[in-house]
């Protein structure tokens, strides 16, 4: 960690630290950066103020979106899972989106370690939702608790899990020794404590009027400055996006996917994050962050568009062929489960196997679904939602023409 870096942060301080790093049993002496609690909103520029009144608008839209439904809530899942295998992969954890999609079609014992992980995201995600929505606080403990989940059965599950480190961390170290870091976070302890403390309090108790896109960026600043968990800190703290804008009433549902835009702009977004603790300096972080949060939530709503475009194609085809019953059934399904089995259908919807299997080969008939695939040849897949979601950002395939004009009137 570069000392004449921070040594002179208007925002933190250095503070020795010392001891013995238990994974090479080796003596060090160094540094730690402990952040000030936050306090009002900064100073900003008008060019930053523009791009947060840009992400406001495109969350709006978003909003909108997903209120053209009944149930928005069935866009939750796959774009859970997007973002649990994209802020996986920001920290290391790689599984392919193919997997994690097909993860429920798939035989459990033949997962990876690393799909696992990103699982426990999608685990995580949905108890933090959950518990914001039924009115739980958000504070340390409910942190604690998303925490333990991410960690489970990992080699990060470890006598801290579920609680704020009891051991200093090193960030971006080569070697994984904290003198070889490139940015030690605070040290454990009571203060340790106590700063998590305060921040959650900041979140939920502003202490003056604030722009929740301004408040954001700052709260995952200051998170991830904190870096209170032993394992973690990068996805809980783009978590934490998400549910602030919840309880900010700034979103309805808990759709928006940030990590893959933070992913394709990994080191300009660690350094931004450095470069607040160095100079103290909010206007940059802030541009960043709000371009980030709008061209995200754009993102997801051009796949929500897209998704409701070939749901209307589906029915469509269903009332042309005069299908009912189950078929319609496991087609109100593929926007959550794009990929789906025979045995998945059965379990889901209490009929026989034989009746599912038919009414499966009936949309692979009418064209919705394709398949069998895999190594035993049970799954199918909606490969119209399916490209919806896999395709990269910025590049989701517009309605086809085949779309558009199943939803022409006659």
């Amino acid at each position: 960690m570069d000392r004449s870096r921070f040594e002179n942060s208007p925002i933190g301080s250095l503070v020795p630290i010392s001891g013995v790093d238990g994974r090479f049993n080796i003596a060090y002496q160094h540094i730690a950066f402990v952040a000030d609690p936050l306090g009002t909103e900064p100073q900003l520029s008008g060019p930053t103020w523009h791009a947060v009144g840009r992400a406001r608008a495109a969350l709006a839209r978003l909003d909108q979106a997903s209120r053209q439904v009944p149930n928005p809530r069935m866009f939750l899942r796959p774009t859970l899972r997007r973002e649990a295998q994209s802020t996986s992969a920001l920290e290391g954890t790689f599984a392919p989106l193919e997997q994690v999609l097909a993860a429920d079609a798939s035989d459990q014992a033949s997962r990876s370690k690393e799909l696992w992980e990103v699982l426990n995201y999608i685990d995580a995600a949905t108890f933090a939702y959950d518990a914001i929505e039924t009115g739980r606080p958000f504070n340390v403990g409910l942190l604690e608790n998303i925490q333990a989940i991410l960690v489970h059965k990992t080699d990060s599950e470890t006598q801290d899990a579920g609680r704020v480190r009891t051991t200093p961390v090193a960030i971006g170290s080569p070697t994984g020794s904290i003198e070889d870091a490139r940015f030690v976070p605070m040290p454990p302890g009571t203060s340790l404590e106590v700063a998590v403390r305060d921040l959650t309090r900041w979140i939920t108790d502003a202490p003056s009027p604030r722009d929740p896109i301004v408040a954001a960026a700052m709260a995952h600043y200051q998170f991830e400055t904190l870096h209170p968990f032993n394992d973690g800190n990068g996805r809980i703290g783009r978590l934490m996006i998400v549910v602030q804008f919840i309880l900010d009433g700034l979103t309805s549902e808990p759709l928006l996917s940030v990590s893959p835009w933070f992913e394709a702009r990994r080191n300009a977004y660690q350094e931004h994050l450095a470069e607040v603790s160095a100079s103290g300096r909010w206007d940059e972080w802030v541009s960043f962050f709000a371009e980030g949060v709008e061209a995200s939530a754009t993102d997801v709503a051009q796949r929500v568009d897209r998704m409701l475009a070939v749901q209307s194609k589906y029915v469509a085809l269903l009332q042309e062929a005069g299908a009912r019953g189950l078929v319609r059934d496991i087609v109100d399904t593929l926007i959550a489960d794009q990929v789906i089995t025979v045995s998945m259908m059965t379990s889901r919807f209490g009929r026989t196997p034989t009746a599912t299997g038919s009414a499966i080969q009936k949309l692979v008939e009418l064209g919705i679904l394709t398949g069998p695939f895999g190594s035993y040849g049970r799954q199918y897949i909606a490969q119209d939602i399916y490209q919806a979601i896999t395709a990269p950002a910025g590049r989701v395939p517009a309605p086809s023409d085949a779309l558009i004009a199943e939803q022409k009137p006659t």
